[in-house]
């Protein structure tokens, strides 16, 4: 029977799990319990009862991690909950509950442990409403609350019946890629349109947060007094479109209820060689000495201060002069390939030849985290810094703490990338490795990795969000010929609470449903529009 309290808030209170422990083994590890994505501390850790065989926790740390307040009767040993109109109290020995009045039958009576009042763990998912994932390897409940996603990240997913955690699409400009189209070039009120329709898209997918490609090439969608506007708006870079988009697309957005991540190429400063249709203050022409060359693409040198300070002087116009939701970096930092020719600029900033250059390297890209960092955290606490990483940092063979991997490119030995330090060090609020490949690719399993960057995060104050690979679906590459790929990613991030939300690249591929990926997500986040 399911018993409707409309106290989805305070199901974590009374669920329990029939997870007997083994006659015979050494004692297993501490439970650990979570919810809506958040790691529930308790001085007396969850247990699984040996004689009845379910798991307890306690009351206070579960209830208090609901926002209810809690109140303890020694005379009758009964535990009173509310939250708002809402009562549930709670009577050591007895094997009901009384919810609003009514008697509600418990598998198991409340216990005193250590002073603690333990309650069962059930009534979760099968009367209260609330979602539950077991994992017996890391030994962890988890626990989600119907109304936990929304507008604010912080969930993760399960097998779609809730709608929780950050569901987000990246939007490329670069090359006219997702946003603006080339067809809508110069164009206020097509472009306007085009993104209008596409947030309505993707709200019929389920998602909740955009992350837009706001500096593509060291120019910018927005008005700014150190960058020249981005050619990917009119053709013509310096040219003004008519109106700020990045304000339209941020009130668009919010409308919405969808959080809106402002995504910036930190260090390209051109897709090409040709410098002859640059702005005039563009930083090619402005600072030819802070530019290196490699193949086709020209970098600012990260090496040195000046350049990485007017790097974040450009990210922070966008933070104080825009209600965004975060900051967003993707991995143009060094290139992963090729040679870049910073030996005089590291002579210079390597007095007395300190470092060697890949430890200098990472050196200078740490600093520029850790001070863009505190520079948007100084000017609005609220605003979020994330990176989306290679989906690599290092393999297992390179160093025994790295993945069970064998990429040819990783973040810390190609991109220079210290990925953990900015982690360990809280200088981003969350991580978005992109896990660009299948279930069943040998070289860099998607499994694996999920496992490693949950275990990185794993104590700290950092989110961990994934990046999917719609772009591969109905190509060649082993494990993406079906769209349920993608949905089984999902299923194996419900079972790590580490795991707050999933990101896909790109927008266009996503739009352009390969394999009837946008019915499967629909179909596993419910309702198109919470």
């Amino acid at each position: 029977m399911i018993f409707k309290t409309g106290l989805p808030l305070f199901c974590a209170l009374l669920v329990c799990l029939p997870f007997m422990q083994q006659a015979g083994a050494a004692k297993p590890a501490d439970i650990s319990v979570y919810l809506d994505g958040v790691k529930l501390p308790a001085d007396v850790p969850p247990y699984i009862d040996p004689k009845l065989g379910f798991t307890m926790v306690p009351i206070r740390t579960v209830s208090e991690g609901m926002g209810a307040h809690i109140g303890w009767d020694p005379r009758t040993q009964s535990a009173t909950i509310t939250k708002g109109p809402d009562t549930i109290i709670l009577e050591s020995g007895k094997r009901n509950a009384t919810v609003n009045g009514s008697a509600v039958p418990l598998d198991a009576s409340v216990q005193n442990k250590s002073g603690r009042i333990m309650v069962p763990l059930r009534f979760i998912g099968e009367n209260l409403g609330l979602d539950l994932v077991w994992d017996p390897v890391a030994r962890s409940v988890v626990m989600r609350t119907k109304d936990a996603g929304g507008n604010g990240g912080g969930g993760d997913q399960d097998d779609g019946s809730a709608d929780q955690g950050l569901r987000g699409v990246w939007i490329s400009s670069v090359f006219n890629l997702d946003w603006p189209s080339t067809a809508s070039s110069g164009n206020e009120v097509k472009q306007k349109a085009e993104y209008v329709t596409m947030l309505d898209q993707f709200q019929r997918m389920g998602l909740n947060a955009v992350f837009m490609q706001v500096r593509p090439a060291s120019d910018a969608l927005y008005r700014s007094s150190l960058v020249p506007w981005s050619k990917v708006l009119t053709g013509t870079q310096g040219r003004d479109p008519g109106y700020d988009p990045l304000q339209f697309l941020v009130e668009e957005t919010h409308k919405r209820g969808m959080q809106f991540h402002a995504w910036f190429n930190p260090f390209r400063a051109n897709t090409d060689t040709n410098t002859s249709k640059l702005a005039a203050n563009h930083v090619v022409n402005q600072h030819p000495e802070w530019i290196v060359t490699t193949g086709t693409i020209k970098y600012i040198n990260p090496g040195i201060p000046e350049a990485r300070q007017h790097i974040i002087d450009a990210i922070m116009e966008v933070v104080n002069g825009y209600d965004i939701d975060g900051v967003h970096l993707d991995d143009y930092f060094y290139p992963s390939s090729g040679v870049f020719s910073d030996d005089a600029t590291f002579a210079l900033h390597n007095p007395e030849g300190i470092l060697l250059k890949a430890d200098w390297r990472r050196n200078n890209i740490n600093a520029f985290v850790r001070d863009l960092g505190a520079s948007v955290h100084a000017a609005k606490p609220g605003v979020s810094l994330g990176i989306s990483p290679f989906g690599v940092w290092r393999n297992r063979s390179a160093d025994p703490t790295g993945s069970d991997t064998k990429a040819s490119v990783t973040a810390y030995d190609s991109m220079y990338a210290d990925v953990r330090t900015w982690i360990r060090q809280g200088w981003i609020d969350y991580v978005a490795p992109q896990i660009y490949w299948s279930m069943s690719y040998s070289a860099a399993r998607y499994d694996k990795l999920v496992d490693w960057w949950s275990g990185e995060v794993a104590g700290t104050e950092v989110k961990l969000y994934v990046g999917h690979a719609v772009y591969k679906l109905g190509t060649q590459e082993a494990g993406w010929q079906s769209a349920g790929e993608i949905i089984n990613q999902l299923n194996y991030n419900a079972a790590h609470p580490e795991v707050q939300g999933d990101i896909y690249y790109s927008a266009s591929p996503l739009l352009k449903n390969p394999l009837g990926i946008a019915q499967a997500l629909q179909n596993y986040y419910g309702s198109a529009n919470n």
